[in-house]
């Protein structure tokens, strides 16, 4: 029960971290919202550090709420940060570096886990504070970086600042085209002032938008990917895999998300989004099929546990590549400025009660689907790549009002959500 409790706190604190972004990155800025976010993680630490002296559960939890709100803050300023600094050439480059480098720590932690390093028993409260060393090294170095130029222009109303801080990440330059884009975008915003969560869902001009991440962002979930990250030791061990070589193919994992991210981010301005996120999603769902098939006849042969182990990673390369760090960058680029916020609070507060309940759930659809629950994957799958064939607009090389308005002009059985909107104005 404690285990549990302590385990299901991480969520709880990321769902209470989503929920403050668009309140401190907005009060703050997102500079000093990442410092804050910074010094909370290694709060975290110190208490998660202090517990085993202490013998306290309840230190452990609260590490474990402080742990989670850091990565819920966390992870939304920090791809608005990366969205409102990156040029937009290179804007979707920019913003998949954040899958990039949280493919790295996963395939640190998993290093620093193993046995050999810190993984045993004595040892499980300074390996829980590693993250606190990068924490410390984002508190230092922050302060020399500038402050998003988007933030400082549209929501501060300083083309001073905005403009020095251009010149710091962009080199030297007059920058005039722009700042003439954030201009037409903060006249968007004056007419229609920024907005709550709730007031965006009631929005029809962005129910577009807010549907295709909230589908997205379901898909990645349900896709089978949480499933590896959380449970993999469980899925090697039904697989056929010998207990011993476990630990070494899941480092393997980690070394295959680091190349597919870095490949899927030279990639990302040359193909587009749209590429990315249908084919990949179109092999995941091949995978899994795959994946059954060789579950049901793992007792065959003793080589076929490897050619299960082998679709796994194909899958993890696949999703990686594609709408593993896609998303990130889509998120950044469907929603101007005054929506941005409240949207990013409401995708964060679906991921992490996803995350909470699909932790509940799944070692119970695997209990009793067995190698089946693939096919459930699959057809998550293969309903993210229709999805985003037909009805994704390609958002490459555009500004965020052009994307905005390709949004407006989807229609689903020739309507769109717009028509109410624009007969309730007439009458």
């Amino acid at each position: 029960m404690i285990w549990s409790l302590i385990v299901s706190m991480y969520a709880v604190g990321g769902l209470f971290g989503a929920v403050s972004v668009k309140f401190i990155s907005g009060r703050l800025g997102r500079k000093k919202a990442m410092i804050c976010n910074s010094f909370i993680a290694i709060v975290a630490a110190g208490i998660m550090l202090t517990s085993k002296v202490a013998k306290s559960y309840e230190m452990i939890i609260v590490a474990r709420i402080l742990y989670g709100y850091s990565s819920g803050l966390g992870t939304s300023t920090h791809l608005i940060y990366l969205g409102e600094i990156s040029p937009r050439k290179i804007r979707g480059m920019v913003t998949l570096t954040s899958a990039t480098f949280g493919s790295l720590g996963k395939l640190f932690a998993q290093f620093c886990g193993l046995s050999e390093i810190l993984g045993r028993e004595e040892l499980w409260n300074i390996v829980l504070c590693v993250p606190a060393f990068f924490s410390v090294v984002h508190v230092i170095a922050l302060p020399f970086l500038p402050d998003a130029p988007r933030y400082l222009f549209i929501e501060k109303d300083d083309d001073k600042a905005c403009k020095k801080a251009l010149q710091s990440l962009w080199g030297q330059g007059d920058y005039k085209q722009e700042m003439d884009e954030m201009s037409a975008e903060q006249a968007v915003i004056e007419a229609a002032p920024p907005k709550s969560p709730l007031q965006l869902l009631r929005d029809r001009t962005v129910r577009w938008q807010l549907i295709t991440m909230s589908f997205i962002y379901c898909c990645n979930q349900l896709s089978g990917m949480s499933m590896i990250s959380t449970f993999s030791f469980d899925i090697f061990l039904k697989a056929g895999i010998p207990r011993d070589k476990i630990r070494y193919i899941t480092l393997g994992l980690g070394v295959s998300e680091i190349i597919t991210s870095i490949s899927s981010g030279l990639l990302i301005e040359r193909t587009g989004r749209r590429p990315l996120f249908w084919g990949a999603y179109g092999v995941m769902s091949v995978s899994w099929v795959l994946v059954t098939v060789t579950q049901t006849l793992k007792d065959s042969s003793y080589w076929v546990p490897y050619i299960t182990t082998g679709l796994i990673i194909l899958f993890i390369i696949f999703f990686c590549g594609g709408p593993g760090g896609a998303t990130a960058t889509l998120n950044s680029e469907i929603f101007i400025q005054s929506d941005r916020l409240a949207a990013l609070v409401l995708t964060g507060i679906q991921r992490w009660v996803m995350f909470a309940i699909l932790g509940l759930v799944f070692p119970f659809l695997i209990n009793a689907l067995s190698s089946y629950c693939f096919v459930l994957f699959a057809c998550v799958c293969l309903l993210a790549c229709l999805y985003t064939f037909f009805i994704l607009p390609e958002t490459k090389g555009k500004t965020l009002l052009d994307i905005s308005e390709e949004f407006k002009a989807i229609t689903l059985c020739g309507k769109s959500f717009l028509e109410k909107e624009r007969v309730e104005t007439k009458l």
